[in-house]
This record gives structure tokens, C-alpha cells and sequence, in this order.
């Protein structure tokens, strides 16, 4: 329900969290220190950071993190870093449309994309007898991708077509999609990162070879390679093809706008001109990703809409039955965030009647007594969960690359699962409190309509 971790392939950038059914594993999370992940990192002389991460095996990750994002997007052109998302598996000065695809597929192996408000991410899985190949394409795509108006025109038409899907065609795409430009009151996080279809064809190919000379630069990337490799090899290689990749004289655009504090409750009522039934949202304001209340907010998140069993579930879907799903994410980017619940109605109940109930189980966190087998047993699934995501090369390269992007330190990776096993019920309570309890909220009314256009804020 994020506002949309777009992709190119519709590729969701999840930590796999639907597990329950594993918490018969334990019903205690482990109390013993995990052994940090052995992850190597250096600085070429052109600014781009460096980060190997060696592991047993027959494959390998070779991923590319570019700090642009969604936020990175200029005034009136909403949706460039997802468009570039796109454009860089075209044409380059070495390399046919569609190439990389041949390198990485007919190998066996497989490539994909996806951005968020902060990054944008290319990643891919092949034999590791095949990195050096993919080492020499991603610095090929970096320096010398072919920034034209064909590529341009044809990469638009499909970003705008994935606009029309996902967005305009879902039954709740919409109320998902405004939740940045509601939730956030100043910061560049309003821009929803899919953009829309206006300011995607207001955009010029001036434009987009501006924002590449801009962004795509090896003082504004991370690579990461995890899995089996010789690590004098891979020194090698990213030295050869990356070290001659020249650091561009101009600085990096970097947002200087700050997100300030909301004051009032406010209410908002969208027309669902596709949603079968009324739903709901609530929008309170989050802390930033490198806080440490950050994993604190996952036990709570957890706690609230992990699996049947979670709290929205239980209360609104099963005994009242006023809902038919619900859901509550806490979205912490790297400079600001918001936490957000939400309701899609059962038959006979309208959007508005949802706020109480929605409210009232989220609150309950700060008011009664969380039981220890209840905080024990999401622990385990989310222990779980990051352990299974780290037995893939393509697993741990993202964990320490979302480290890298939404808190400046890959080594953070390193330490969320023994941070995740120390939090009490009583760091829940608190977050909660402050957070909610004592902060202002955004509710979003949705209610179906035979047509009207949407409902937006002022555009920032």
C-alpha cells in the first residue's frame, strides 16, 4: 500500500513478512548476537562506494543503488526517477536496446528494477562465472546510455501505461497513490514516485538529459556484489570498468526542504470511481528511517496487521466485522515518514464509520498490557523473515543497500536483528504514544462514485 515502490516489472520491495505460520519455530525470538555480515566496503577515487559481501555458492548480485528517488524529481516533471528507471535498460554507446536483458536471462540468471522515494535500484542474479560481463554492463549503462527521443518517447508511453494500470485502473490505486501528497505537508516526499500522466508528457528530452547528468554519476551510486566471487577478481574488475568513469564537476541536486510538523487533524473525502466498496485511511506522521524507533515501529506494525492473527485483523475483519481487509505500514524513508492504516469497508458500512474502530486498535498499543507471547511471536516472524531473506545473494545485497540508502550506513544491516530482539512492550507503548496518541492525524475518505476525477492537493 506504499505509495508505489514502482518498478519494471511491477515488482514489489517487500521483506517477505507473511510467515506466521513459521512461529512454531520458537515462541521465543533468540537472545544471542547474530555474527555480522561480512561485508567489505571501499571508495573508488570517482566517488562510487564499493560493497562486497562474499558467500558460499554457484551465483551471484550485482546491484546498482543510485541516490535519486522519487523526492529527487523536479518541480512539475512527478515521476522522472521511476522514467530513468526505465530508460536505462535501452540502448548505449556499446550496448542494443534490450541487451542486458540477453546478458542476464539467456544465462540463466535474471534482472530487474524498482524505485522508491529515495533510490533507484537495478539488480540482477547470474552465474558467478558470469560477474565480470555484467561488471562491464552496468558501468556501460552508468557512462554511456543513449539519452534520446526515441528512448524517451517509447519508455514514457510505458511508464504512463503502467500510470493507467496500476493507479488509475486499481479499485484503491488512487486512495494509495495520494497518501504522500495528503500525509506530507512541505517535504518533496508529496510527489507521489509514479508521477502522473500530466507532468509526464510536460516533460522535454532536455529535461531528462538534464536530471541524468545530474544523478547517474559514480558519486551518487552504491555497487554491491554478494555471492561467490575471488575478491582480488572483483577489485579487478570494478576498477577496470568503473575506475575510468569520470566524476562530473557539477554538484549533486540535493533536497533542502525539511517536513514540518502537523498541528491539526484535518479530513479529506476522495471519490472511488472504481472501488466496490467504501475504505478508509489514517495518516499520522512517522519518524525518519535511521531513527532508532525505526525497528520499533516494525514490532508495532507487526503487531497491528501481520497475518489473521494480527490486532486489525482480529478486531475489525472477525468480531465486529465491519472491514473485509486492513492493513497498517509505518513508512520510514531517509527524511521523513508516515504510518498509515487503512480499511476497505464490509458491505453496509460506510468509509467514515471506519475511522473509530481503526484508531481505537492502534491506540490500544499505548493502553493495555502487550503480552509477552503475543510480542514473542512477531519477533519470530519477522526474526524469521530477515533470515530467510538473507540466505539469497539478492536478499543480502538489498538489506544492505536499503541500509545504505535510508541510513547513510550499509553496517547498519549488521545490527537490525539483535536491535529487533531488544525492543519491550514498553518501546512499543511509547512510540505509539508519542506518534499517534499525541499527534495530529490525516483521515482519507473513500467513497465509491459512478465518476469524477480525484480529489489533489496543491502540487508542491
Amino acid at each position: 500500500m506504499k505509495s508505489p515502490v514502482s518498478c519494471r516489472r511491477r515488482r514489489l520491495l517487500q521483506a517477505g513478512l507473511g510467515v506466521a505460520a513459521l512461529y512454531r519455530l520458537g515462541a521465543q525470538a533468540s537472545p544471542t548476537p547474530l555474527a555480522p555480515l561480512n561485508l567489505q566496503r571501499r571508495f573508488l577515487a570517482n566517488g562510487l562506494e564499493v560493497i562486497a559481501l562474499p558467500t558460499p555458492g554457484a551465483s551471484v548480485s550485482v546491484q546498482v543503488w543510485y541516490r535519486v528517488g522519487g523526492k529527487d524529481d523536479p518541480v512539475g516533471r512527478s515521476g522522472f526517477a521511476h522514467l530513468f528507471e526505465h530508460m536505462m535498460f535501452k540502448s548505449t554507446r556499446h550496448m542494443a536496446n534490450e541487451q542486458f536483458d540477453r546478458m542476464t536471462e539467456d544465462v540463466g540468471g535474471s534482472n530487474n528494477a524498482f524505485t522508491t522515494e529515495d533510490s533507484t535500484t537495478y539488480h540482477c542474479v547470474v552465474p558467478a562465472n558470469h560477474l565480470a560481463p555484467i561488471l562491464w554492463a552496468e558501468a556501460e549503462r552508468m557512462s554511456n546510455l543513449t539519452v534520446d527521443q526515441a528512448n524517451f518517447d517509447s519508455e514514457r508511453a510505458v511508464v504512463k501505461e503502467e500510470y493507467r494500470q496500476n493507479v488509475l485502473s486499481e479499485p484503491y490505486g488512487q486512495l494509495f497513490n495520494a497518501v504522500p501528497s495528503f500525509g506530507y505537508q512541505t517535504h518533496p516526499y508529496r510527489r507521489p514516485v509514479s508521477g502522473n500522466i500530466e507532468e509526464l508528457d510536460a516533460a522535454t528530452l532536455a529535461d531528462v538529459s538534464e536530471f541524468h547528468a545530474n544523478y547517474y554519476r559514480p558519486d551518487n551510486a552504491v555497487l554491491i556484489v554478494a555471492g561467490a566471487f575471488d575478491a582480488r577478481q572483483l577489485d579487478d574488475a570494478v576498477n577496470q570498468y568503473f575506475g575510468s568513469i569520470p566524476r562530473p564537476n557539477r554538484p549533486i541536486p540535493r533536497n533542502t526542504v525539511l517536513e514540518t510538523r502537523r498541528i491539526r487533524d484535518q479530513t479529506h473525502r476522495l471519490p472511488g470511481k472504481h472501488a466496490p466498496l467504501p475504505a478508509t485511511l489514517l495518516i499520522w506522521q512517522g519518524p525518519r528511517a535511521d531513527s532508532p524507533d525505526a525497528v520499533v515501529w516494525q514490532i508495532a506494525q507487526a503487531l497491528l496487521s501481520l497475518g489473521e492473527s494480527s490486532r486489525l485483523a482480529e478486531a475489525l475483519v472477525y468480531r465486529d466485522q465491519v472491514a473485509q481487509s486492513v492493513g497498517f505500514e509505518a513508512q520510514l524513508n531517509a527524511e521523513a515518514g508516515l504510518l498509515v492504516a487503512h480499511a476497505m469497508a464490509a458491505p453496509g458500512h460506510a468509509a467514515a464509520s471506519l475511522a473509530t474502530p481503526l484508531t481505537r486498535e492502534v491506540q490500544r498499543l499505548a493502553e493495555e498490557p502487550i503480552a509477552e507471547r503475543e510480542l514473542a511471536k512477531v519477533k519470530t516472524q519477522l526474526m524469521t523473515a530477515a533470515l530467510i531473506k538473507r540466505q539469497t545473494v539478492q536478499g543480502l545485497a538489498e538489506l544492505v543497500g536499503m541500509a545504505a540508502m535510508l541510513r547513510f550506513d550499509a553496517a547498519a544491516a549488521t545490527r537490525d536483528l539483535d536491535a529487533l530482539q531488544a525492543v519491550s512492550a514498553a518501546d512499543v507503548q511509547r512510540v505509539v504514544r508519542r506518534d499517534v496518541q499525541q499527534a495530529a492525524r490525516v483521515t482519507l475518505l473513500y467513497e465509491p462514485q459512478a465518476s469524477s476525477k480525484p480529489a489533489r492537493p496543491r502540487s508542491s
